[in-house]
């Protein structure tokens, strides 16, 4: 399909406050592909309209401009005019019957209106409380056939709301619907990491009186206690396999980074320096690790192998870096970069060593990519007040996502769905 090429305009959109996230979303990609999305036949009898999730999901992207249907609402293809969308490039059209079970079946088409020809026909049957997931499903489809990426509007993100001493760490859908509280405490909770099948969540907790290390099922809630040595324990990473995390210890003098089995067992560590070496993270090969460093005589991002042995200094720009995360191909990475006392989310190119930075900059920090490598999330301050945000990869959109109640600390992009 063709695509509209036009200059960069200022997108302005906050979406209804149904989520526990207030998302405003400003600037868009280079090239926006106009797209009608019709309302689908049926859906005012949900509770949630599975055209408005669609159309929502994909205007967070900055790569779509909604053409407005104007009344004219066809449900099937044999309805569509196409004289009608001369102003659009893409038609969505749907609708949902209720089945005698109760279920829904909901069917969906994608048109090119400029080929007069149907890009995409399915029909799923779902509860109508899995309504909302099955429009990021669509929504999912529609991006990857428009754009050649695979969407993340299916997908999950966690993070920390701290009221006072309050403390959640919450698991939420991409665009904070859904909201589900895996473990709240009057202590802090830190540094929540996902498992690469997504199913489980490691963290640092509190409760005990210090940093404990946990990995807890998100599907059975049980628990294992990875580390609880004197001290600090932190800073937990999964390998890309599941089978191992990286942490952070201090029983042994300064914080250093350790390898331990996801049961809790054969605990060994791999970095050596007298100084400070933390916040590990896996290359997407399960081969390298990055991690920050004082040992240059400032915080910078280093790169040394799983097996251990001797580390490569990557950053140079900037008086600190921390928190480093790899892109989903392994060819760049994310990270926090502090200079005359703000925080920007950079990104730096393994192979030229050029650094772009993606943010105007404030208190922006915990930065992590989106599966498909396309977004970047990452933690920031408004009106000292925290908040999420999130950055295109190439920094030309971005969108703040203001919590309802309390502030948002410590975010994390989760995994593709597997199920």
């Amino acid at each position: 399909m063709s695509r509209l090429c036009s200059l960069i305009v200022l997108l302005c959109m906050t979406f209804p406050a149904h989520a526990v996230l207030d998302i405003e979303v400003t600037g868009a990609g280079e090239h926006q592909v106009p797209i009608a999305i019709v309302p689908f036949g049926g859906e005012e009898s949900l509770d949630q309209h599975i055209s408005e999730v669609v159309a929502n999901d994909l205007i967070r992207t900055g790569l779509f401009k909604l053409v407005d249907p104007a009344g004219n609402t066809p449900h099937d293809v044999k309805e569509v005019k196409y004289a009608d969308w001369t102003k659009a490039e893409a038609l969505v059209i749907g609708k949902i019957v209720k089945q005698a079970d109760g279920r829904l079946e909901i069917q969906f088409r994608l048109l090119d209106t400029v080929k007069k020809t149907e890009l995409i026909g399915q029909a799923v049957s779902a509860k109508s409380e899995q309504a909302r997931a099955i429009g990021h499903r669509i929504a999912d489809a529609i991006y990857e056939n428009l754009t050649g990426s695979v969407g993340v509007f299916s997908t999950r993100i966690a993070y920390v709301n701290r009221q006072g001493r309050y403390n959640r760490l919450v698991i939420a859908d991409s665009d904070g619907y859904g909201e589900q509280t895996l473990l709240a405490l009057n202590q802090p909770i830190m540094s929540p990491a996902w498992s690469p099948d997504g199913n489980a969540l490691a963290y640092v907790s509190f409760e005990q009186g210090r940093a404990f290390v946990y990995a807890q099922s998100l599907l059975t809630q049980k628990r294992v206690l990875l580390a609880a040595f004197p001290g600090s324990n932190s800073a937990p990473a999964w390998s890309p396999d599941g089978q191992q995390l990286a942490l952070v210890l201090t029983h042994e003098g300064t914080s250093q980074i350790y390898l331990v089995r996801s049961d809790g067992s054969n605990l060994r560590r791999i970095s050596f320096s007298d100084t400070i070496d933390t916040e590990p993270t896996f290359s997407p090969d399960g081969r390298y690790l990055l991690f920050t460093s004082d040992r240059g005589g400032s915080a910078q991002i280093y790169r040394m192998p799983v097996s251990g042995g001797s580390a490569e200094r990557l950053t140079f720009e900037g008086s600190n870096n921390f928190s480093p995360r790899f892109s989903p191909d392994g060819k760049s990475f994310v990270f926090a970069h502090f200079n005359g006392g703000i925080f920007y989310i950079a990104v730096q190119d393994f192979e030229t060593k050029q650094i772009q930075i993606l943010t105007p900059g404030g208190w922006e920090k915990k930065p992590s990519f989106s599966p498909n490598g396309k977004l970047i999330l990452f933690a920031t301050e408004v009106h000292g007040r925290g908040i999420l945000a999130t950055v295109s990869s190439d920094g030309r959109v971005k969108q703040k996502m203001t919590p309802q109640q309390g502030d948002i600390r410590e975010p994390t992009w989760g995994p593709f769905n597997r199920q």
